[in-house]
């Protein structure tokens, strides 16, 4: 079961509690008996591990598509080497080595 923090309208009292998601949202309150503690917003309290996620993997790194762009545009294409060209030239044109 979630815990959920729960504060009065009222008195102002606040707590913690562990309750099904599908009770009520606002009970009454232990200090002042009143209907008016009620579930309040809250960030969630969990951490998540291991690779893959955003705060471990890619939060700190930028990525600039411009960047990326150039990167890509100056790598140049593979060449033949010259030792490749004389063994193509020496065999026949039918044969499967290149």
């Amino acid at each position: 079961m979630p815990i959920y923090d729960f504060q009065c309208t009222s008195c102002g009292h606040k707590d913690e509690l562990m309750r099904k998601i599908s009770e009520l949202t606002t009970i009454i309150c232990p200090k002042c008996q009143r209907e008016t503690f009620s579930k309040m917003l809250s960030a969630p309290s969990f951490q998540l591990s291991g690779s893959g996620w955003y705060a471990s993997d890619f939060k700190d790194k930028k990525h600039n598509k411009n960047t990326d762009a150039t990167d890509k545009a100056e790598t140049k294409p593979e060449t033949k080497s010259a030792e490749t060209d004389t063994k193509a030239a020496a065999c026949n044109p039918d044969c499967a080595c290149h």
